[in-house]
């Protein structure tokens, strides 16, 4: 109660900002009120505040200690304080206090103002959202208008299909919902969505549609015009990606390749007269390298153009048109049903003993279902042969090369069936503007859809023919020809597919004469094949650059490694104790080369890996193409590291 007088006395107190905060929840489809949201806002900002409050009570516990005492010592020979906890005093335990009050009240605000900002930023990553996938609605409503639809269906049918138009689905969800619960006729509602879409794209659309309807103008003609600019708005959007894109990948080069590099090398050289400089070289290698590498992995993929995940749900649904037909009971037919039943499940396991990669190409993270076993078998190995080294710095010598190994157990065939996987799709989708080309051509001369897979079947249309005669064969058993598709979609399952496939299951259920709209979406799949390889062909230079600016960093560091410290190691061996420096002397007595060797080693599989991941995170947009790259990074790591020592 006390929550909820606070959130009324705030809005009343400053109805601008909270007006702003509550126009940004209902374009962000929350479903919250203002009020509900400033009581959420406020709850979860004081039990953080109160969790770090009672961190900084224990941070001012550790400041304040009156007894510290030394005597622990780790690998790296740095020594960390041991605390002798003694009865604080009044003033320690004022300070303490002040402390906890100051952590709670910083962190309470920050959350608080940082969740006043958040329906923003979701109501932002909409609007990207909605821009992505408005091009293909809008080809979908064009499709429907051509069948003959009116816009209240239109809108109807366009928020059903949420699983592949995403965003805009949902916003088509809102018209529906006000012509059909809150009586309102569909004007006013598309009106109202344009006043509340997160989307200035979208809402010009809108505004746009509605000047359109009322001045009873040609629908279709202005869907098929949208269409098309936005089309080319999509290849303008494109090109400042690729620009943004490779600014990014100068800056990781210079900034986590380069500029490890460049430290690491310093914190050698300081090592050289004295052991501080191994706790420095430690948090670049551990902790500078792989979270400002994540960090770019982050920003690469939140600046990135992805379409939503596709997903198709279908309904079984039970025919009870025969429920007052009699049905016989025949006795004895147990055992043929359990015969079927027993033949369908061998049936099964056949398949998958006669085609073993159809079962991973159908979803990649299967082959850990085989790896990740391998991987723990080769580990148990590991751990019962090699001996257990008093030698710290030993045992991980040895051991970490085991560990790269195991790690590639797993990646190893995971990028390869993704890298097949990905082949094939791609294959497909270079075949598509051409399907739907041909499948037009024929169209317009009068045959319908499923007579114009009969004449595809004989073309060559690359690896799109083998699914063409696989709907081919649905077709002669007696499928529909909007089913047969949809099957297509689901062995292939990529969202440049399921959107070709809902627009032409659409067009054919509306109207036999579907060639414009087969024209719109080859030209769309087209526009889209035309993208994706200007990307690859754009950031093939820049993957080439990350390949070397790795290169560069093994070579670097195996020339510190061998031409530096292995000879001043042999140099310290053979003079002995005579003309060598007391804290060089100690440096090679201490194991602190044996740790900064290691250290290197390490640096560059961590670089590998994260190297490896970026390049197919801006080459291909996705981090699970970019496994391959990091498999052939670790592999050539391992492998000149075990031949040069």
């Amino acid at each position: 109660m006390i929550i909820d007088r606070y959130a009324h006395w705030v809005i009343g107190r400053r109805p601008a900002k909270y007006r702003s905060v509550r126009e940004d929840l209902l374009s962000a489809r929350t479903g919250l009120t203002i009020e509900q949201y400033l009581t959420y806002c406020v709850l979860i900002s004081v039990a953080f505040g109160a969790v770090i409050g009672i961190f900084g009570y224990l941070v001012a516990m550790l400041l304040f200690f009156p007894e510290v005492q030394t005597g622990i010592v780790n690998i790296f020979s740095t020594t960390i304080p041991s605390f002798t906890i003694t009865q604080p005093t009044l003033p320690e335990m004022v300070q303490r206090s002040l402390v906890m009050v100051v952590f709670f009240a910083v962190a309470s605000l920050g959350i608080y103002q940082l969740l006043l900002r958040y329906p923003t930023m979701m109501k932002d990553n909409r609007a990207v959202r909605i821009n992505l996938s408005l091009h293909n609605a809008v080809s979908y409503m064009y499709a429907m208008r051509r069948g003959g639809s009116e816009i209240l269906p239109i809108f109807k049918s366009l928020s059903e299909n949420a699983d592949v138009y995403g965003e805009v689905a949902y916003e088509c969800r809102q018209v529906v919902r006000d012509t059909e619960y809150f009586g309102s006729d569909v004007v006013n509602a598309i009106r109202t969505l344009s006043l509340t879409t997160p989307s200035e794209q979208m809402k010009d659309f809108l505004e746009d549609f509605v000047s359109i309807i009322e001045s009873g103008g040609n629908v279709a003609g202005f869907l098929e015009s949208r269409v098309r600019v936005y089309q080319d708005d999509a290849r303008f959007q494109q090109k400042q990606f690729l620009s943004t894109l490779q600014l990014v990948a100068e800056s990781y080069v210079t900034l986590f390749v380069a500029g490890p590099l460049f430290l690491i090398i310093i914190m050698v050289v300081v090592g050289l007269m004295g052991q501080t400089s191994v706790v420095q070289l430690t948090v670049i290698v551990y902790g500078l390298i792989p979270i400002g590498s994540l960090i770019f992995i982050i920003f690469v993929d939140m600046i990135s153009m992805h379409t939503d995940d596709v997903r198709r749900v279908t309904r079984k649904v039970v025919l009870r048109e025969f429920r007052d037909v009699r049905v016989v009971k025949r006795e004895g037919e147990e055992g043929l049903f359990e015969t079927l039943y027993h033949n369908d499940r061998w049936r099964k396991v056949w398949e998958f003993v006669r085609h073993p990669l159809d079962w991973f190409l159908v979803d990649v993270n299967r082959t850990f279902l085989v790896t990740v076993p391998l991987m723990l078998i080769y580990l148990t190995f590991v751990y019962l042969v090699v001996p257990q080294y008093q030698d710290i710095e030993v045992y991980l010598g040895v051991v970490d090369d085991h560990l790269i190994i195991a790690f590639l157990i797993v990646l190893m065939p995971y990028a390869g069936i993704h890298e097949l996987w990905r082949r094939k799709v791609r294959g497909i989708e270079a075949s598509i503007p051409e399907f739907l080309s041909r499948l037009s051509g024929i169209n317009r001369v009068g045959l319908t859809p499923a007579r114009a897979i009969s004449v595809l079947e004989k073309t060559n249309l690359g690896l799109i023919s083998y699914e063409i005669r696989r709907i081919k064969r649905d077709l002669d058993w007696g499928g529909v020809f909007s089913d047969a598709l949809i099957r297509f979609e689901h062995r292939v399952q990529t969202a440049a597919i399921a959107r070709n496939v809902t627009l032409i299951t659409k067009a054919s259920e509306m109207t036999g004469d579907i060639a414009e709209v087969l024209s719109i979406a080859a030209n769309d799949a087209r526009m889209s094949e035309a993208l994706k390889r200007e990307r690859l062909s754009d950031m093939i230079i820049y993957i080439i650059v990350i390949y070397l600016a790795f290169a560069v960093f093994v070579f670097v560091v195996v020339v510190l490694d061998w031409n530096f410290l292995s000879i001043l190691e042999e140099l310290v061996a053979g003079e002995g104790m005579q003309n060598v420096p007391d804290s060089m002397l100690a440096i090679v007595e201490s194991g602190t080369l044996v740790i900064i060797s290691r250290l290197l080693f390490h640096a560059c599989l961590i670089n590998a890996f994260f190297s490896g991941l970026i390049a197919g995170q801006m080459g291909e947009g996705s981090v699970k193409a970019g496994v391959k790259h990091t498999v052939v990074m670790l592999i050539i790591t391992l492998v000149i590291f075990n031949l040069a020592f």
